[in-house]
């Protein structure tokens, strides 16, 4: 029987609007049996979402950010303003629609050494999103610049994305997973503390679910929980990729120390140069942020974003 019987769901929008509608059609299916609160972090959305939220989900407790902090920090003052006493929180993107029987899931796994459940993603066609992940590795690397990510993930220990379909039928533990759509047991949260809010946006999930293991949480994959999750821009978008990639550099510093990082420096400079020859414009930006130390130390903020 599930330990988990109490769900604080928290949210964080920007310029969400559109979404919610379908996220309040979608909730209460999938939180059916639980004792939940909806707590939505708005980070200073300049459209309708504030006005729609109170309108279509009247019982959230809605926390105004006043600025755009990002989604680590978002997540941080939602569940501050949550009631205490939850046995679990549900972090949730504002563009994921939970199938019935997903929390019912995620939370049947969570236990003793079970701090983080996540589940099997499909993206708005369908189709599979590979949201399994390995710990950042300069083996990782180093296969994806010679080979590519999407080869590399084939093998479980080599490649960071985990690309092969088969290791998304099976119920197993991860190093990290995509973040929109994660269970975190009241007693992980504790031992863990907050995300870290110099992460604003990228590796924020990385750096939580690795801080989790290193306290002795297992980081669950269950593929019997099932969610849609409609999409991001971090591959397309040059700002976002290039702070995806200059976040993901910085955490490796803050996990191994600046030699072993300056070795990661230089072998992700390789790959992103590399395709940027081939003319990737996601690519461009991230060697003209990779060889910049302003841009390398500065804060990770929307600001840093439109002008990497």
């Amino acid at each position: 029987m599930s330990r988990v019987r109490s769900i604080a769901v928290v949210v964080v929008t920007y310029n969400s609007a559109h979404l919610v509608a379908d996220l309040a059609a979608t909730l209460p299916v999938a939180l059916a049996g639980f004792e939940s609160e909806l707590v939505v972090a708005d980070n200073a959305s300049t459209d309708a979402t504030v006005f729609a939220v109170r309108r279509l989900l009247p019982s959230a407790r809605i926390v105004e950010m006043g600025r755009n902090a990002g989604y680590a920090a978002g997540i941080n003052a939602g569940i501050a303003a949550a009631t205490p006493g939850f046995d679990a929180v549900l972090v949730l993107n504002p563009d994921v629609r939970l199938e019935p029987g997903c929390i019912d899931a995620l939370a049947a796994e969570v236990g003793a050494d079970v701090g983080v459940t996540v589940p099997r993603l499909v993206d708005g066609e369908g189709r599979l999103i590979e949201s399994m992940r390995g710990a950042p590795s300069l083996l990782g690397a180093l296969a994806d610049a010679v080979v590519g990510a999407r080869r590399a993930g084939r093998v479980r220990w080599i490649g960071e994305v985990v690309t092969d379909p088969a290791e998304y039928e099976r119920r197993q533990d991860t190093d990290w997973a995509e973040g929109s759509t994660q269970l975190i047991s009241a007693e992980c949260w504790a031992a863990c503390g907050p995300w870290d809010e110099s992460f604003f946006l990228y590796s924020e999930e990385t750096e939580f679910h690795l801080r989790a293991r290193d306290r002795g949480f297992r980081v669950r994959y269950v593929p019997s929980a099932r969610a849609v999750h409609l999409g991001g821009e971090s591959t397309t978008s040059p700002g976002l990729w290039s702070l995806l990639v200059a976040n993901r550099v910085k955490l490796v510093a803050a996990r191994r120390g600046q030699a072993w990082a300056a070795a990661y420096w230089l072998v992700v400079l390789a790959r992103e140069s590399s395709r940027a020859l081939l003319g990737r414009a996601t690519s461009r930006r991230a060697v003209r942020t990779l060889v910049s130390p302003r841009r390398m130390s500065a804060p990770r903020g929307p600001e840093w974003v439109a002008s990497a």
